[in-house]
């Protein structure tokens, strides 16, 4: 038998240089991701922290969007290792960790999401990341650490003042900036554009590049993706599938 552990192709575009795009996706109907993947996204992040998906839901996701050609990405609540753990398990292609303050909150998510040598994230085979042992075993931890994405948000004050020994940590992929609560942390709640905001997410772009690490951000609309994607941004999430569904609503109307 052979390790049967799929390839990410989300990581080989960040690694080519690409920018990748891919909505949040709040809606457990599959057909919604699977359209999200048909119509050309890289990614889609399912959202299990202001989402109401459960994780049984997530799977299913998974399943639709990978189906589609789209690499699954799962936002958990909260850095906790059996959400980290159960959102690996499902078979995404990575996990995306919320308020990352500290070196230490870095270091505890490489945890949580690698195997060792390089983690302690609990291990059994009969998983779908494992592809139930259909495939065999070996070399399944060391396929798994390599393919899946680990992506850590820094979304506030905190975050950016302690942003360069978060960068030293090994193993984090992507560190997605998000500016909504950025914004809140710099006492102007849904203020993105302003300037306070603007300047720190760009200061901690240009680190986050020379640490040689992927830089991502939320953009609610094209310019505003454009204007990061200028900034060295690489991973764009674009949009939200409700709020995507409701401006169209509009627009039809």
């Amino acid at each position: 038998m052979r390790t049967m552990v799929r390839t990410n192709t989300l990581k080989a575009k960040l690694a080519g240089g690409e920018v990748v795009y891919g909505p949040f996706m709040n809606c457990s109907y599959g057909a919604f991701i699977e359209v999200v993947g048909l119509a050309g996204f890289d990614f889609a992040i399912i959202d299990s922290e202001h989402g109401p998906l459960s994780m049984e839901t997530a799977e299913d996701l998974c399943r639709a969007g990978q189906g589609a050609g789209l690499a699954p990405i799962v936002r958990v609540r909260a850095n906790e290792p059996s959400l980290i753990q159960r959102a690996l398990d499902i078979g995404s292609a990575g996990v995306q960790v919320p308020q990352i303050e500290t070196r230490a909150d870095a270091e505890a998510v490489v945890r949580s999401a690698k195997y060792a040598p390089l983690g302690a994230r609990g291990l059994s085979y009969y998983t779908r990341a494992g592809d139930y042992v259909l495939g065999g075993t070996e070399g399944v931890t060391d396929a798994l650490n390599r393919e899946q994405i680990v992506i850590v948000h820094v979304e506030g004050v905190r975050g950016l003042e302690n942003l360069d020994e978060i960068l030293e940590v090994e193993g984090i992929d992507v560190v997605f900036l998000g500016p909504y609560d950025l914004s809140q942390s710099f006492g102007i709640p849904g203020q993105v554009n302003d300037p306070l905001v603007i300047r720190g997410m760009e200061e901690a772009t240009a680190k986050i590049r020379a640490a040689s690490k992927w830089a991502g951000t939320f953009a609610a609309d094209a310019p505003t993706a454009a204007r990061w994607v200028d900034a060295g941004v690489q991973y764009i999430s674009l949009g939200v599938d409700v709020g995507i569904f409701g401006a169209a609503c509009q627009a039809l109307l």
